[in-house]
């Protein structure tokens, strides 16, 4: 949630929708619980592989954004890493964003210069029309804040008075509708969710924020930072709504994958549009109890669950409320504290960019150990990602049914032989990850 920021939001029209802690979609009927099986992009230990590997494409395909005026690339090489609702005022700004290894600019601020992005060779997506941007943002959390239902929309945002009418029924469906009708011809529309989608709502409910409403999706769920999400009515969603979560069971990195995993299983499996994963790189729910600011392991493993679980791109949210460095540019102003480790997540996804846009190897890898892992597939060689599901980390042993006679470890100088098929490697603990390229070996005849 992004609470307490209209005052730094100078300049968005719709700040205040994209920050409200007001919500007439309480948790009612829960959704169906969403367990980790493999069908976001990643198989967990419990899940039940393919016998035989097969290839799947990433979702909506690797040419999707081309289908889209003006939209963003698809080169294989391209891997949207964003920045949620940044100023853009001079050379400056883009400069330290890009070095910093963003490409993409997900919400605006109003006075933001959205032609100076593209002329960094960067892109935009603003929730306002603009001849230089390549998509166009729908309402935020419109989910929590005005609910599923089609009530007449008022025009307002919360903080502005009652967005439906008549008012507390839920006017969500409407809002997104009409957002859709001002948005210019053939954009890549995209919309973030909250709670309400990943928690709050029944399926039934949530199909109507997600199916054919917009191209491009994902939800913020703070799983390391937000002070309510281990309740019983939110993340209690893991273990179907029967308790609060524990510590070790709410603050990890997987359910980041399970965020994913929420949002794609709400898809029809046939017409799946790109889910972006979204973590925060700072302190984003003010000093409250219960909160803290996200380490550098933590986001590292955080945005790796997601890209394991299928995530066709990633979001920063970087705007701190609370902490030693509040600010609302994360980036640009906390270096020393985040930023090394952001910059070295976002040059491996950049390097890595081949091969997230390649398709998974289902079936090819089976795993026994506390992970999530997925299976690509670049050019005949195959990769296998996994990251830790469990606090305490663990053994993992690894089966590639593709052949193989070493896993190099990627930017860890370190391989592991593999014997009659297997390797095993250890996790330290919940913010472990590890990425291999099983060299010797091939593809499974695909």
């Amino acid at each position: 949630m992004k609470g307490k920021t209209v005052g730094l939001w100078a300049g968005s029209a719709l700040a205040v929708a994209a920050v409200s802690l007001l919500t007439v979609a309480g948790p009612s009927q829960a959704p169906t619980p969403k367990v980790s099986t493999g069908t976001g992009g990643a198989l967990s230990k419990e899940s039940t592989p393919a016998t035989t590997p097969v290839l799947r494409q990433v979702d909506a395909g690797p040419d999707y954004y081309g289908k889209f005026t003006n939209s963003l690339p698809t080169d294989p090489s391209f891997f949207p890493i964003g920045v949620w609702l940044e100023s853009v005022l001079d050379k400056g700004n883009t400069a330290m964003d890009s070095a910093a290894g963003i490409n993409t600019y997900v919400e605006l601020t109003g006075n933001s210069d959205v032609q100076l992005i593209k002329d960094a060779g960067m892109y935009a997506l603003p929730t306002f029309p603009h001849q230089a941007a390549s998509g166009y943002v729908l309402s935020d959390e419109v989910d929590m804040w005005a609910g599923p239902g089609d009530a007449r929309w008022t025009g307002k945002y919360p903080g502005d008075g009652a967005p439906c009418f008549p008012a507390g029924t839920p006017c969500g469906y409407t809002i997104q509708k009409e957002r859709r009708a001002a948005a210019p011809a053939n954009v890549l529309l995209y919309s973030n969710y909250g709670k309400g989608v990943t928690f709050w709502e029944s399926d039934e409910e949530a199909h109507g924020f997600i199916r054919g409403v917009q191209d491009l999706v994902s939800a913020d769920n703070y799983w390391f930072t937000d002070p309510n999400i281990c309740g019983k009515g939110e993340g209690g969603a893991i273990v179907g709504y029967t308790r609060d979560l524990t510590g070790d069971e709410c603050r990890l990195a997987a359910n980041y994958g399970w965020t994913i995993d929420r949002l794609r299983n709400l898809q029809q499996p046939t017409a799946r549009i790109p889910v972006w994963g979204f973590v925060e790189n700072g302190h984003p729910s003010g000093d409250v109890p219960n909160t803290s600011t996200i380490t550098g392991a933590e986001l590292r493993a955080a945005v790796w669950s997601s890209l394991i679980h299928g995530a066709r791109g990633i979001i920063y949210f970087n705007h701190n409320f609370g902490g030693p460095c509040v600010t609302q540019h994360v980036i640009r102003d906390c270096g020393k504290d985040i930023v090394p480790t952001l910059m070295n997540v976002n040059k491996q996804i950049t390097t890595l960019a081949p091969v997230l846009n390649a398709p998974f190897l289902d079936g090819a890898t089976t795993v026994s150990g506390p992970v999530d892992h997925t299976t690509k597939l670049l050019n005949g060689k195959v990769y296998v990602f996994a990251g830790s599901n469990k606090a305490a980390g663990g053994t993992a042993t690894f089966t590639v049914k593709c052949g193989g006679s070493t896993a190099v470890v990627i930017d860890e100088n370190r391989t592991i032989p593999i014997v009659e098929g297997t390797f095993t490697d250890n996790f330290a603990d919940g913010n472990a990850v590890h990425l291999y390229s099983i060299e010797g070996g091939g593809s499974c005849g695909l």
